[in-house]
């Protein structure tokens, strides 16, 4: 798959050219990326399947674009950009949303997302644009989480909050905000580098999943109220992959029950901490901006 033809030698050099697609491209490895999904479909029986690798750099460009699998079967069929970008050649057919959807379906069985987004990460740190924890001190990951609704009516609450959408039963409810206000759909993790602003970790749950996701090799973990808790400081302390002495809890403190107000040293340590970790909603505002996220 994706030999030139004759068609695309005589099209304009410029025609379906994507600068940022094409920079990807030849940033990442994607020898050691199909690696890791090589024995998907590996069956030698029935017709032949598209290569693994291809799949995956289908489901990149539908978060990239935020396209559904649907749409992206279109966008397959009428954009040279992304047909280059996947290894298509105009000859070549193109895959339908039941097969994309059945690859990513067979990725998450197979436990492989998070060892692909894994490798990445991995590519990123080799080619110097992660910062690495033991040649700067203050290097540390930025933790946050934002609400995304899901992109179906919301079901009726009349049988309780938690009732579930039938077009959409992963989706679930959660209550956010001083007004606790209803929010149904998911909840976006992310784990950001302090010292470059990359993105080492994400994922997305239920909404009423509760806010998480450390690395585990960094040396501080910055995260603002939502994170405190004596079980997470506790394990911070021993969690370290690096280092003897844990990772240091750059985490902010709230009240908790019959306690009125905080002490003023841990105000203080709230305020120096808050422009820090606040950092991290620059991704959060990139996404919604940029790429169809919403919440």
């Amino acid at each position: 798959m994706g030999r030139p033809s004759l068609a695309e030698f005589l099209l304009p050099e410029k025609l379906g050219h994507n600068e940022r697609l094409e920079r990807i491209a030849e940033a990442v490895d994607w020898e050691r990326l199909g690696q890791v999904v090589a024995g998907v479909y590996a069956s030698g029986k029935g017709r032949p399947s598209y290569p693994p690798l291809l799949l995956v750099k289908v489901l990149l460009l539908e978060q990239w674009y935020n396209l559904s699998d649907v749409q992206m079967e279109e966008a397959l069929g009428d954009r040279l950009s992304f047909r280059r970008f996947v290894g298509l050649g105009l000859q070549d057919d193109t895959p339908d949303h039941a097969t994309i959807s059945r690859f990513r379906t067979e990725l998450a069985e197979r436990g492989l997302r998070e060892r692909l987004f894994g490798e990445l990460a991995a590519q990123l740190g080799e080619q110097g644009l992660l910062v690495k924890a033991d040649f700067v001190k203050d290097a540390g990951t930025l933790l946050d989480a934002t609400l995304v609704e899901a992109q179906v009516r919301r079901p009726s609450t009349a049988a309780g909050l938690g009732t579930k959408s039938e077009r959409d039963p992963d989706a679930d409810w959660t209550r956010s905000g001083r007004q606790r206000r209803s929010h149904f759909g998911y909840k976006l993790h992310v784990g950001m580098d302090l010292g470059t602003g990359l993105v080492r970790r994400a994922e997305l749950t239920p909404a009423k999943v509760a806010d998480r996701l450390v690395c585990g090799d960094e040396l501080a973990v910055y995260g603002d109220r939502a994170y405190e808790s004596k079980r997470r400081r506790a394990w911070l302390l021993t969690s370290s992959k690096t280092q003897s002495q844990g990772i240091d809890d750059c985490i902010m403190h709230r009240s908790h029950k019959n306690q009125r107000g905080l002490p003023a040293w841990q105000q203080e340590r709230n305020a120096a901490i808050g422009p820090v970790r606040a950092l991290v909603e620059k991704v959060f505002g990139t996404l919604k901006r940029s790429y169809g996220y919403w919440g």
